[in-house]
């Protein structure tokens, strides 16, 4: 039986550290979630709850028995008194010296509904200030979209220097074997090097201009983004005319509290039912006005309070209601116009890049003909290095320029899914 040297024994134990130092592929779906959850808006979200819950609780408690205690202490000029005298019989008085301590404890049985539309009215003004923020937490799609696929662009870019730099050593190779044949001179040789320090020069830069981006986006997933990590590229998507964004449905919130708000102001012009009982003790007594000590006493019953001066202004205030409907209207009618203006652009610069694209296939396949035989020219002393060169960036500048289109089109395709929020 054959052992494993030592050494690879040792390498299967050791952890991978390229894959360690790399995350998982993270795709845009994820990046969208991440940026959202990490975002520093999104600490609004539980405030708003917890601003809604103590609000809703404070209402519920308009349900709780109401207790006050009022205490008064008077002298009077004058009081009340008996006119007329009896013989013998010795008429009680009122002193001009009164006090009183009352307490009373009520109970509402009926309020015309109005606790209860305020309190779907804090759920409602909950519900907009939420919405309010995924409306504009969905604005960082646009941003990370950008940066998404500026680092889509920069890999391919990059990947298409390894194929421009075998083509340049592909030429060196051709000349240093035509000058020890005699056929070409050094010269020939040093602008093709010269040329593959340029290109190391655009992978510096491409290289710095992907760790700007990684950095940008690594502030929206709130962690740092290693250089090597792996941007799953999403698929082509197919335009989808239907409109369904965030906003749409806090327009439609917002008519829902309008309509709450109508039920409120004729709620509030409903009467209140409540139960009450009073007790205390004073001099006189608030229920024997003739009697002249420190007594206690008690009242208990039923009380209707009906205000009628809200029906002077209801009209005002649903009429006030109203123009604040149309106004929603028309800020929704703007907003599908905007919206739907900024797909018909979008949807042309789709249109316009894929037709670039098949031009570019073409372009690329004569530029890829005439570089190949440039190659065979240059190997038998034909044409010096510089036409060589030149037909190598011709092709190369051709494939840039696909890769371009491309990754502009698939920028545009999510640029207009995100527009239409599907």
């Amino acid at each position: 039986m054959k052992y494993l040297p030592i050494y690879i024994l040792i390498l299967a134990l050791l952890p991978n550290t390229e894959l360690s130092a790399q995350e998982t592929t993270l795709s845009l779906e994820e990046i969208y979630s991440r940026a959202k959850e990490n975002y520093p808006l999104s600490k609004q979200r539980d405030l708003i709850r917890l601003s809604s819950d103590y609000t809703i609780e404070n209402l519920r408690k308009g349900w709780w028995p109401q207790a006050n205690l009022q205490g008064q202490a008077s002298h009077q000029s004058d009081v009340t008194s008996l006119p007329i005298h009896l013989p013998g019989v010795d008429l009680p008085s009122v002193n001009k010296a009164q006090y009183r301590l009352v307490g009373e404890i009520s109970q509402t049985i009926y309020d015309g509904g109005i606790t209860r539309k305020q309190i779907q009215l804090s759920e409602s003004s909950a519900i907009i200030a939420t919405q309010q923020l995924e409306a504009e937490l969905y604005q960082l799609r646009e941003r990370i979209n950008q940066l998404f696929f500026g680092i889509l662009l920069t890999n391919q870019q990059l990947a298409q220097t390894d194929i421009l730099r075998k083509d340049i050593l592909s030429g060196i190779e051709k000349i240093y074997a035509a000058i020890e044949n005699g056929t070409a001179i050094k010269s020939n040789e040093d602008v093709l090097k010269a040329e593959l320090l340029k290109l190391d020069q655009r992978v510096i830069e491409l290289k710095f201009t992907k760790k700007a981006f990684l950095d940008m986006l690594g502030l929206y997933l709130n962690q740092q983004l290693d250089e090597n990590i792996a941007l799953e590229t999403p698929p082509p998507v197919l335009p989808v005319t239907t409109i369904a964004r965030p906003e749409l449905k806090l327009f439609d919130y917002q008519r829902k509290k309008l309509d709450l708000q109508h039920q409120i102001i004729d709620s509030r012009n409903k009467p209140k039912l409540s139960l009450f009982l009073q007790t205390g003790f004073g001099n006189p007594s608030p229920v024997n006005m003739l009697s002249n000590k420190i007594s206690g006493f008690y009242i208990a019953g039923i009380r209707l309070n009906w205000s009628f001066s809200g029906f002077y202004t209801a009209k005002n205030e649903k009429t006030v209601l109203d123009i604040s409907r149309r106004t929603i209207d028309v800020q929704q009618e703007q907003f599908l116009f905007n919206t739907t203006l900024s797909m018909q652009q979008q949807q042309s610069g789709i249109n316009k890049w894929a037709q670039m694209i098949e031009t570019d296939k073409n372009i690329i396949a004569l530029r890829q003909s005439i570089k190949n035989t440039a190659a065979i020219q240059l190997e038998n002393g034909l044409i010096h290095s510089s036409d060589y060169l030149r037909e190598v960036n011709a092709e190369d500048q051709a494939r840039q320029n696909m890769i371009i289109h491309q990754i502009q089109m698939l920028l545009t395709q999510y640029q207009y899914k995100t527009t239409t929020g599907n």
